[in-house]
């Protein structure tokens, strides 16, 4: 039977009339029950949208060419330069997850051996890098427009800090 209450005396106002329980919201994101997130295992899961984003840019590529609109064309041009930034930003992560497996394969291989492992440290991991971005770069003949380029970015630097001629 429902619980009979005065009228004479005022409802409290947070007064439960039926309890309803509270979902509880996860976020799979910080949640244990999802389980440990390997960028390894997520790309090999989820390798058919490389194709489907590869379908994508060339349809857009299409419309790029076809479209007379000068703002649809301007819309068109941003999000083809934005794929294609997703792109080389995909492949400049897979190329650097690529080293360190290497790396931590050489090591695993050199702990075998019975000797002690040996870690590198940031700045020698970034030199490791530069080598490798200046030998891709005189692979490609891009080398000297390259060092240019840094060279005017460095003096325009360089001027900035030095005292103004009034």
């Amino acid at each position: 039977r429902p619980l009979e209450m005065s009228a004479k005396k005022p409802v409290p106002f947070l007064r439960q009339v039926v309890p309803v329980r509270k979902k509880v919201q996860r976020d799979p994101r910080f949640d244990d029950l999802s389980g440990e997130y390997k960028p390894e295992i997520f790309m090999k899961t989820y390798s058919f949208l490389d194709s489907i984003k590869k379908q994508e840019k060339e349809m857009v590529q299409k419309q790029l060419k076809k479209c007379r609109n000068m703002e649809q064309k301007e819309k068109l041009q941003r999000l083809l330069n934005r794929m294609t930034q997703q792109e080389q930003a995909q492949k400049k992560q897979q190329k650097l997850r690529e080293r360190e497996l290497t790396l931590k394969r050489q090591q695993r291989e050199l702990a075998k051996q019975g000797k002690k492992p040996f870690f590198l440290k940031k700045s020698e991991k970034r030199k490791l890098e530069l080598a490798e971005k200046y030998a891709e770069l005189k692979r490609s003949g891009k080398l000297e427009s390259f060092l240019n380029k840094k060279r005017k970015r460095n003096a325009i630097k360089d001027k900035r800090h030095l005292p103004s001629q009034k």
